[in-house]
Parts: structure tokens; sequence; C-alpha cells
């Protein structure tokens, strides 16, 4: 059973025009009733137009209303088999109730990135990035760490990986890249302005491009070839950046793994190359 309608709705609401959140919203408010509906009933009874909701299905990558009212079912299904549900940390949280609330929150974000992430997308991203010669990571903020991640990971495996912070090198290296190279933009809102701009440059120059942001259209999902989509809800302390992060890290393991499982033998022969030499160094202090 397919699910995460609701999940997508959510993180999308916001960058729809108002006939589509009108209709976004009924979803969110009555998702019974939803799947029991007819286009033209759900477009009466939300004050929006058939047309609203088709441009709403598409902005949220599905095929139509049918996916959508197929997604929406998976989610009730789930929820009444007890899923888990993100909880805001309140101000007088003690340390117990803090552990387990963020821990369930960032388990909740994964699984909810999980229900909307196109493997069709991860496996297209993962043969692009295994036939790179180089490979480049674009990011800001508490995404540059996915980045440096990423970066450490690839070049275990003999991939020339770089993810340079400073805004500047990122466009000089995207200037350089070509078209057996791969650039990657991590950017959870994808409106960061100069990861945008690597990225434009990156293909302009015939590097094919992946980004990993929010669901739904952005800046950023604008420019990549591949837009890997995730879910992050996070609390009203959204500075922190927490399950973003975690979700970002998330999908670039599953690039990694995705790319090592391709030459399994040599991967794991560089893995163990570099962890010896990590031993000796280790042993030498």
């Amino acid at each position: 059973m397919i699910n995460g309608g609701l999940s997508l709705i959510r993180e999308s609401i916001s960058t729809l025009n108002k006939p589509e959140q009108r209709a976004a919203q009924y979803i969110l408010e009555q998702p019974q009733e939803i799947v029991r509906l007819s286009i033209q009933e759900l477009a009466k009874r939300s004050d929006s137009s058939s047309s609203a909701i088709i441009r709403l299905c598409k902005n949220l990558g599905m095929d139509g209303f049918r996916e959508l009212k197929l997604r929406v079912t998976g989610d009730l299904q789930q929820s009444g088999n007890g899923g888990e549900e993100f909880k805001e940390i309140q101000p007088n949280d003690d340390i117990p109730t803090l552990i387990e609330t963020i821990t369930n929150n960032n388990m909740y974000s994964l699984k909810e990135t999980m229900k909307v992430l196109d493997s069709l997308k991860v496996e297209k991203a993962v043969e692009a990035l295994y036939n790179a010669k180089r490979i480049d990571f674009y990011a800001a903020g508490a995404s540059q760490l996915a980045a440096l991640d990423g970066q450490h990971k690839f070049m275990r495996i003999n991939k020339h990986c770089t993810a340079y912070a400073d805004t500047h090198l990122q466009l000089t290296s995207a200037v350089t890249l070509g078209q057996q190279d791969v650039a990657i933009g991590i950017s959870y809102s994808g409106e960061t302005v100069h990861v945008i701009d690597a990225i434009k440059e990156a293909k302009s120059n015939g590097a094919i491009t992946i980004g990993i942001t929010k669901c739904g259209a952005n800046g950023l999902s604008k420019e990549v070839d591949i837009h890997l989509e995730t879910i992050s809800s996070e609390s009203d302390m959204r500075s922190a950046a927490t399950s973003s992060r975690i979700v970002q890290l998330n999908v670039v393991d599953i690039l990694f793994i995705g790319v090592a499982g391709k030459n399994f033998d040599d991967s794991i022969a560089y893995l163990r190359k570099s962890r010896q030499s990590l031993q000796q160094t280790y042993r030498k202090k």
C-alpha cells in the first residue's frame, strides 16, 4: 500500500497558491472523507476547482487525483495501526522527556521521508554517482554537515569528491565540471541562493545535478535533473535544524551504500585500507 500523501501536503502547503491551499487544507482536515470524493466534489467542498486540484497533485509529484487518494488511504491505514506522530517540544520538558521526544521525532521524520523518497530517482542518482569521475557537494549551514559526510564517505571508496563550504570555491569548482561529473545540492528549504547558483553553473557545463530538499517545488528542485525529497517535521525551534539534518544524512547514506554496493569487492577493499591507515595513525599517538 502506497502512502505519504498527507506528509507531502503538509510539507508543500506553504508553496501552493490559494485555490490549491484550500483543497490541501480540506484534505488535511478531512482525510477520511477525501477517499470517497470525486475531484469535482472535493473542489466544491473546499471552495476550489478541479483544475486547482489537478495542479496540486502535479506539484506534489503525483500522477493524478487517484494516486493522491491511494496515498491518503495508505496514511489512514497506517494511522489506524498506531503510527507515530510528531510531538512539539515544550519549554519545561525534563531531560527524559527531551530524550524520548527528540528521538521519536527523528524516527518519525525518517519514516515519513521513506514514504516519499522515490526509489526510481534514487536508483538513477546512484547510477550517476557510480559512473561519475568527480562529485561536488554544495550546501550551507547545517546542510553542510551532510555534504561533508558525503565527501568523507565517497572519498573512502576512491571517488573524487569535494564539499566546499566557501561559496566562491563552490562556483569555481562547478565551472570545471563536465558531462562525466555529478553535482549534489543540499538545502532543506531548497532556496539557498548560492547553492542554486552553483548547481546552475554545474548543469550549464554538462554535469548531472541532484537536489536533496524538502518535498514540493522550490528553487533548487526546479534546477536539478534528479530531485530527492525529504520530510522533516520540526518544532518551532526551527533554527536548530534538527531532524532535517538527520534525514539529509540518511539520504547521503542511501546514496553511498547504493554506489558502494555496485562495486562491492573494491569498495570493501578501499574501506579496509582507509581503516587500517587510520588505525596506524592512532597507534602512533
